[in-house]
Protein backbone atom coordinates (compact mmCIF):
# COMPACT_ATOMS: atom_id res chain seq x y z
CA UNK A 1 0.00 0.00 0.00
CA UNK A 2 1.20 3.50 -0.90
CA UNK A 3 -0.09 6.69 0.73
CA UNK A 4 0.41 10.14 -0.80
CA UNK A 5 -0.48 13.17 1.31
CA UNK A 6 -2.05 16.27 -0.20
CA UNK A 7 -1.02 18.99 2.24
CA UNK A 8 -3.66 21.73 2.28
CA UNK A 9 -3.95 22.57 5.97
CA UNK A 10 -7.50 21.92 7.18
CA UNK A 11 -8.40 20.56 3.73
CA UNK A 12 -5.55 18.00 3.66
CA UNK A 13 -6.32 14.42 2.66
CA UNK A 14 -4.69 11.15 1.69
CA UNK A 15 -4.46 9.29 -1.60
CA UNK A 16 -4.30 5.56 -0.88
CA UNK A 17 -3.02 3.32 -3.70
CA UNK A 18 -3.36 -0.43 -3.36
CA UNK A 19 -4.51 -3.61 -5.07
CA UNK A 20 -7.98 -4.84 -4.11
CA UNK A 21 -8.72 -1.64 -2.20
CA UNK A 22 -12.46 -1.74 -2.91
CA UNK A 23 -12.94 -4.61 -0.48
CA UNK A 24 -11.43 -2.45 2.30
CA UNK A 25 -13.14 0.81 1.34
CA UNK A 26 -15.56 0.77 4.27
CA UNK A 27 -12.75 0.66 6.83
CA UNK A 28 -10.89 3.62 5.34
CA UNK A 29 -14.07 5.67 4.85
CA UNK A 30 -15.46 5.06 8.35
CA UNK A 31 -12.23 6.46 9.84
CA UNK A 32 -12.69 9.76 8.01
CA UNK A 33 -16.39 10.64 8.02
CA UNK A 34 -18.99 10.84 10.78
CA UNK A 35 -22.25 10.73 8.81
CA UNK A 36 -23.86 7.38 8.07
CA UNK A 37 -25.61 8.21 4.79
CA UNK A 38 -23.68 7.76 1.54
CA UNK A 39 -24.66 8.32 -2.10
CA UNK A 40 -22.52 6.48 -4.63
CA UNK A 41 -22.54 8.31 -7.97
CA UNK A 42 -21.35 6.05 -10.77
CA UNK A 43 -22.02 5.17 -14.40
CA UNK A 44 -23.63 2.10 -15.92
CA UNK A 45 -20.36 0.43 -16.94
CA UNK A 46 -18.58 0.89 -13.60
CA UNK A 47 -21.62 -0.19 -11.62
CA UNK A 48 -21.99 -3.34 -13.70
CA UNK A 49 -18.33 -4.30 -13.18
CA UNK A 50 -17.62 -3.15 -9.63
CA UNK A 51 -20.75 -1.74 -8.00
CA UNK A 52 -21.72 -4.71 -5.88
CA UNK A 53 -18.19 -5.08 -4.52
CA UNK A 54 -18.16 -1.48 -3.27
CA UNK A 55 -21.68 -1.72 -1.86
CA UNK A 56 -20.83 -4.85 0.11
CA UNK A 57 -17.76 -3.12 1.60
CA UNK A 58 -19.80 -0.24 3.04
CA UNK A 59 -21.15 -2.14 6.03
CA UNK A 60 -22.85 0.10 8.59
CA UNK A 61 -23.71 2.86 6.12
CA UNK A 62 -27.06 3.72 4.57
CA UNK A 63 -26.12 3.53 0.90
CA UNK A 64 -27.98 5.04 -2.08
CA UNK A 65 -26.92 4.49 -5.69
CA UNK A 66 -27.16 7.10 -8.44
CA UNK A 67 -26.34 5.50 -11.79
CA UNK A 68 -25.66 7.79 -14.75
CA UNK A 69 -25.24 6.90 -18.41
CA UNK A 70 -21.58 6.62 -19.39
CA UNK A 71 -19.93 9.40 -21.34
CA UNK A 72 -18.89 13.04 -21.40
CA UNK A 73 -22.46 14.19 -22.06
CA UNK A 74 -23.23 13.69 -18.35
CA UNK A 75 -21.02 16.66 -17.44
CA UNK A 76 -23.92 19.02 -18.05
CA UNK A 77 -26.51 21.06 -16.17
CA UNK A 78 -28.95 18.20 -16.76
CA UNK A 79 -26.57 15.63 -15.29
CA UNK A 80 -25.90 17.88 -12.32
CA UNK A 81 -29.61 18.41 -11.69
CA UNK A 82 -30.24 14.66 -11.68
CA UNK A 83 -27.74 14.16 -8.86
CA UNK A 84 -28.98 17.12 -6.81
CA UNK A 85 -32.61 16.03 -7.15
CA UNK A 86 -31.71 12.51 -5.98
CA UNK A 87 -29.97 13.91 -2.90
CA UNK A 88 -32.96 16.09 -1.99
CA UNK A 89 -35.38 13.21 -2.61
CA UNK A 90 -33.41 10.96 -0.24
CA UNK A 91 -33.15 13.61 2.47
CA UNK A 92 -29.38 14.09 2.37
CA UNK A 93 -27.79 16.66 4.65
CA UNK A 94 -24.48 18.54 4.70
CA UNK A 95 -22.90 15.96 7.01
CA UNK A 96 -23.61 13.15 4.55
CA UNK A 97 -21.20 11.96 1.88
CA UNK A 98 -21.08 11.55 -1.88
CA UNK A 99 -18.71 9.00 -3.41
CA UNK A 100 -17.54 9.64 -6.95
CA UNK A 101 -17.10 6.08 -8.25
CA UNK A 102 -15.89 6.24 -11.83
CA UNK A 103 -13.60 8.07 -14.18
CA UNK A 104 -12.98 11.76 -14.69
CA UNK A 105 -16.51 12.54 -15.86
CA UNK A 106 -18.10 11.09 -12.72
CA UNK A 107 -15.43 12.64 -10.49
CA UNK A 108 -15.86 16.14 -11.92
CA UNK A 109 -19.66 15.95 -11.89
CA UNK A 110 -19.95 14.49 -8.39
CA UNK A 111 -17.39 16.86 -6.92
CA UNK A 112 -19.23 19.87 -8.32
CA UNK A 113 -22.55 18.56 -7.00
CA UNK A 114 -20.97 18.09 -3.55
CA UNK A 115 -19.54 21.62 -3.61
CA UNK A 116 -22.94 23.26 -4.14
CA UNK A 117 -25.35 20.88 -2.36
CA UNK A 118 -26.53 22.90 0.66
CA UNK A 119 -23.35 24.98 0.21
CA UNK A 120 -21.11 21.94 0.45
CA UNK A 121 -21.26 18.35 1.67
CA UNK A 122 -18.49 15.76 2.01
CA UNK A 123 -17.25 13.72 -0.91
CA UNK A 124 -14.77 10.95 -1.57
CA UNK A 125 -13.08 9.98 -4.82
CA UNK A 126 -12.82 6.32 -5.84
CA UNK A 127 -11.39 6.68 -9.36
CA UNK A 128 -11.72 3.70 -11.70
CA UNK A 129 -9.67 4.79 -14.73
CA UNK A 130 -5.93 5.30 -14.99
CA UNK A 131 -6.46 8.92 -16.00
CA UNK A 132 -8.62 9.68 -12.99
CA UNK A 133 -6.28 7.85 -10.60
CA UNK A 134 -3.23 9.86 -11.66
CA UNK A 135 -4.87 13.18 -12.37
CA UNK A 136 -8.52 14.24 -12.19
CA UNK A 137 -9.34 12.73 -8.77
CA UNK A 138 -6.56 14.74 -7.13
CA UNK A 139 -6.51 18.48 -6.52
CA UNK A 140 -10.13 19.48 -6.09
CA UNK A 141 -11.04 20.75 -9.55
CA UNK A 142 -14.72 20.06 -10.22
CA UNK A 143 -16.75 21.15 -13.23
CA UNK A 144 -19.32 20.60 -15.93
CA UNK A 145 -19.20 21.60 -19.60
CA UNK A 146 -21.37 23.97 -21.59
CA UNK A 147 -21.64 24.93 -25.26
CA UNK A 148 -18.69 27.31 -24.92
CA UNK A 149 -16.20 24.65 -23.87
CA UNK A 150 -14.86 22.14 -21.37
CA UNK A 151 -15.03 22.62 -17.60
CA UNK A 152 -16.12 26.25 -17.77
CA UNK A 153 -18.68 25.97 -14.94
CA UNK A 154 -17.18 24.61 -11.73
CA UNK A 155 -15.42 25.11 -8.42
CA UNK A 156 -12.38 24.16 -6.38
CA UNK A 157 -13.56 21.63 -3.80
CA UNK A 158 -11.29 19.05 -2.17
CA UNK A 159 -12.33 15.47 -1.39
CA UNK A 160 -11.94 13.96 2.06
CA UNK A 161 -10.13 10.91 0.69
CA UNK A 162 -9.00 9.30 -2.58
CA UNK A 163 -8.98 5.50 -2.85
CA UNK A 164 -7.17 4.17 -5.94
CA UNK A 165 -7.61 0.42 -6.44
CA UNK A 166 -5.18 -0.70 -9.14
CA UNK A 167 -7.12 -3.94 -9.63
CA UNK A 168 -10.03 -2.17 -11.31
CA UNK A 169 -7.72 -0.92 -14.05
CA UNK A 170 -7.41 -4.49 -15.37
CA UNK A 171 -10.98 -4.26 -16.69
CA UNK A 172 -10.23 -1.16 -18.79
CA UNK A 173 -9.93 -1.32 -22.58
CA UNK A 174 -6.40 -0.70 -23.87
CA UNK A 175 -7.59 2.59 -25.35
CA UNK A 176 -8.58 3.88 -21.88
CA UNK A 177 -5.23 2.83 -20.43
CA UNK A 178 -3.36 4.70 -23.15
CA UNK A 179 -5.48 7.78 -22.51
CA UNK A 180 -4.56 7.63 -18.83
CA UNK A 181 -0.91 7.08 -19.59
CA UNK A 182 -0.89 10.44 -21.41
CA UNK A 183 -1.48 12.18 -18.08
CA UNK A 184 1.31 10.15 -16.46
CA UNK A 185 3.84 11.22 -19.06
CA UNK A 186 2.61 14.81 -18.66
CA UNK A 187 4.04 14.90 -15.13
CA UNK A 188 7.42 13.82 -16.46
CA UNK A 189 7.41 16.30 -19.33
CA UNK A 190 6.45 19.30 -17.21
CA UNK A 191 8.97 18.84 -14.43
CA UNK A 192 10.71 15.49 -13.95
CA UNK A 193 13.32 14.45 -16.50
CA UNK A 194 14.29 11.35 -14.49
CA UNK A 195 10.65 10.22 -14.48
CA UNK A 196 10.59 10.48 -18.29
CA UNK A 197 13.72 8.31 -18.47
CA UNK A 198 11.96 5.78 -16.22
CA UNK A 199 8.85 5.82 -18.41
CA UNK A 200 10.89 5.19 -21.54
CA UNK A 201 12.06 1.96 -19.89
CA UNK A 202 8.84 1.00 -18.08
CA UNK A 203 5.95 2.52 -20.04
CA UNK A 204 4.94 -0.77 -21.66
CA UNK A 205 4.84 -2.47 -18.25
CA UNK A 206 2.56 0.30 -16.95
CA UNK A 207 0.17 -0.28 -19.86
CA UNK A 208 0.23 -4.03 -19.24
CA UNK A 209 -0.93 -3.31 -15.66
CA UNK A 210 2.12 -4.85 -14.01
CA UNK A 211 1.14 -4.23 -10.35
CA UNK A 212 4.39 -2.84 -8.96
CA UNK A 213 5.19 -0.70 -11.99
CA UNK A 214 1.64 0.62 -12.16
CA UNK A 215 1.59 1.56 -8.48
CA UNK A 216 4.93 3.34 -8.85
CA UNK A 217 3.72 5.35 -11.86
CA UNK A 218 0.53 6.38 -10.03
CA UNK A 219 2.52 7.31 -6.91
CA UNK A 220 5.03 9.48 -8.79
CA UNK A 221 2.25 11.22 -10.72
CA UNK A 222 0.19 11.91 -7.60
CA UNK A 223 3.22 13.16 -5.65
CA UNK A 224 4.02 15.63 -8.41
CA UNK A 225 0.45 16.90 -8.56
CA UNK A 226 0.07 16.99 -4.76
CA UNK A 227 3.21 19.12 -4.43
CA UNK A 228 2.06 21.63 -7.04
CA UNK A 229 -1.51 21.78 -5.68
CA UNK A 230 -0.16 22.41 -2.16
CA UNK A 231 1.75 25.42 -3.50
CA UNK A 232 -1.09 26.79 -5.63
CA UNK A 233 -4.48 25.27 -4.80
CA UNK A 234 -6.59 27.65 -6.89
CA UNK A 235 -4.38 27.91 -9.97
CA UNK A 236 -3.29 31.51 -9.60
CA UNK A 237 0.27 30.62 -10.59
CA UNK A 238 2.34 27.45 -10.74
CA UNK A 239 -0.59 25.02 -10.87
CA UNK A 240 -1.21 26.08 -14.47
CA UNK A 241 1.83 23.93 -15.38
CA UNK A 242 -0.44 20.90 -14.91
CA UNK A 243 -2.22 22.04 -18.06
CA UNK A 244 0.68 21.20 -20.36
CA UNK A 245 -0.96 20.41 -23.70
CA UNK A 246 -4.44 21.09 -22.33
CA UNK A 247 -5.16 24.41 -24.07
CA UNK A 248 -4.76 22.61 -27.39
CA UNK A 249 -6.50 19.51 -26.00
CA UNK A 250 -9.64 21.28 -24.79
CA UNK A 251 -10.06 22.94 -28.17
CA UNK A 252 -9.68 19.53 -29.83
CA UNK A 253 -12.36 18.14 -27.51
CA UNK A 254 -14.77 20.94 -28.36
CA UNK A 255 -14.23 20.25 -32.07
CA UNK A 256 -14.78 16.54 -31.46
CA UNK A 257 -17.76 17.03 -29.12
CA UNK A 258 -20.41 16.22 -31.75
CA UNK A 259 -18.89 12.85 -32.61
CA UNK A 260 -17.66 12.16 -29.08
CA UNK A 261 -14.88 10.07 -30.56
CA UNK A 262 -11.93 11.59 -28.72
CA UNK A 263 -11.04 10.72 -25.15
CA UNK A 264 -9.61 13.43 -22.90
CA UNK A 265 -6.28 11.64 -22.57
CA UNK A 266 -6.07 11.23 -26.35
CA UNK A 267 -6.58 14.96 -26.78
CA UNK A 268 -3.93 15.60 -24.12
CA UNK A 269 -1.28 13.45 -25.81
CA UNK A 270 -1.85 15.21 -29.13
CA UNK A 271 -1.95 18.54 -27.29
CA UNK A 272 1.40 17.87 -25.62
CA UNK A 273 2.96 17.08 -28.99
CA UNK A 274 1.54 20.37 -30.26
CA UNK A 275 3.00 22.22 -27.25
CA UNK A 276 6.44 20.76 -27.95
CA UNK A 277 6.19 21.48 -31.68
CA UNK A 278 5.01 25.04 -31.06
CA UNK A 279 7.82 25.56 -28.53
CA UNK A 280 10.27 24.40 -31.21
CA UNK A 281 8.71 26.83 -33.70
CA UNK A 282 9.26 29.61 -31.15
CA UNK A 283 12.93 28.55 -30.74
CA UNK A 284 12.42 27.51 -27.11
CA UNK A 285 13.24 23.79 -27.18
CA UNK A 286 15.34 21.53 -29.36
CA UNK A 287 14.25 19.37 -32.28
CA UNK A 288 15.96 16.49 -30.47
CA UNK A 289 13.54 16.74 -27.53
CA UNK A 290 10.52 16.98 -29.83
CA UNK A 291 11.70 13.89 -31.69
CA UNK A 292 12.22 11.99 -28.43
CA UNK A 293 8.73 12.81 -27.14
CA UNK A 294 7.16 11.81 -30.44
CA UNK A 295 9.14 8.55 -30.45
CA UNK A 296 7.93 7.64 -26.96
CA UNK A 297 4.31 8.34 -27.87
CA UNK A 298 4.66 6.32 -31.06
CA UNK A 299 6.29 3.38 -29.26
CA UNK A 300 3.27 3.13 -26.94
CA UNK A 301 0.64 3.85 -29.57
CA UNK A 302 -0.58 7.12 -28.06
CA UNK A 303 -2.68 9.59 -30.03
CA UNK A 304 -0.50 11.98 -32.00
CA UNK A 305 -0.89 15.11 -34.10
CA UNK A 306 -1.41 13.14 -37.31
CA UNK A 307 -4.48 11.52 -35.74
CA UNK A 308 -6.25 14.83 -35.04
CA UNK A 309 -5.45 16.82 -38.22
CA UNK A 310 -9.11 16.64 -39.41
CA UNK A 311 -10.13 18.61 -36.30
CA UNK A 312 -7.92 21.53 -37.39
CA UNK A 313 -9.70 22.25 -40.69
CA UNK A 314 -10.77 25.74 -39.52
CA UNK A 315 -7.75 27.34 -37.84
CA UNK A 316 -9.54 30.57 -36.87
CA UNK A 317 -12.37 28.66 -35.21
CA UNK A 318 -9.87 26.44 -33.39
CA UNK A 319 -8.03 29.51 -32.12
CA UNK A 320 -11.33 30.95 -30.87
CA UNK A 321 -11.83 27.80 -28.77
CA UNK A 322 -8.32 28.23 -27.34
CA UNK A 323 -9.26 31.80 -26.39
CA UNK A 324 -12.01 30.42 -24.10
CA UNK A 325 -9.42 28.69 -21.90
CA UNK A 326 -9.71 29.49 -18.18
CA UNK A 327 -6.00 30.34 -17.84
CA UNK A 328 -6.32 33.25 -20.24
CA UNK A 329 -6.29 36.79 -18.91
CA UNK A 330 -7.31 40.07 -20.48
CA UNK A 331 -8.07 38.44 -23.82
CA UNK A 332 -4.51 37.10 -24.06
CA UNK A 333 -3.75 33.40 -24.48
CA UNK A 334 -1.76 31.75 -21.69
CA UNK A 335 0.05 28.66 -22.93
CA UNK A 336 2.27 26.09 -21.19
CA UNK A 337 5.49 25.98 -23.16
CA UNK A 338 8.68 23.93 -22.76
CA UNK A 339 12.40 24.60 -22.76
CA UNK A 340 13.15 20.89 -22.71
CA UNK A 341 11.84 17.57 -21.42
CA UNK A 342 11.16 18.13 -17.72
CA UNK A 343 11.26 21.94 -17.96
CA UNK A 344 7.90 23.56 -18.71
CA UNK A 345 6.92 27.16 -18.00
CA UNK A 346 3.87 29.43 -18.17
CA UNK A 347 3.87 31.85 -21.09
CA UNK A 348 1.34 34.67 -20.89
CA UNK A 349 0.27 36.72 -23.90
CA UNK A 350 1.20 34.08 -26.48
CA UNK A 351 1.28 35.53 -29.98
CA UNK A 352 -2.05 34.80 -31.67
CA UNK A 353 -0.44 35.46 -35.05
CA UNK A 354 2.22 32.83 -34.40
CA UNK A 355 -0.36 30.37 -33.06
CA UNK A 356 -2.61 30.84 -36.07
CA UNK A 357 0.36 30.37 -38.37
CA UNK A 358 1.20 27.08 -36.61
CA UNK A 359 -2.40 25.84 -36.67
CA UNK A 360 -2.77 26.72 -40.34
CA UNK A 361 0.44 24.83 -41.09
CA UNK A 362 -0.95 21.74 -39.35
CA UNK A 363 -4.30 22.04 -41.12
CA UNK A 364 -2.44 22.15 -44.42
CA UNK A 365 -0.91 18.74 -43.71
CA UNK A 366 -4.33 17.18 -44.31
CA UNK A 367 -4.06 17.86 -47.99
CA UNK A 368 -0.29 17.52 -48.28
Amino acid sequence: MTIVNVDLGLRSYEIIIKEDLLSEAGNFISQRISGKKIAIVTDENVYRLHGKQLESALIGFEVHIIVCPAGEAQKSFEGLQKILNSLFDKGFERNDTLIAFGGGVIGDLTGFAASIFKRGCKFIQIPTTLLSQVDSSVGGKTAINNKYGKNLVGSFYQPKLVLSDTNVLKTLPKRELKAGYSEIVKYALLGNYDFFNWLEKNGKKVLSCDPNTLEKAIELSCKTKARIVAEDERETGKRALLNLGHTFAHALEVEAMKSGDLLHGEAVSAGMEMAFEFSLKENLCSAKDVKRVKAHFQALGLTSIKDIIPLLKNSNKFLSFMQQDKKNDGGNITLIMVNSIGDAFIQKSTSKVSLLEYLSQLAGQKNA
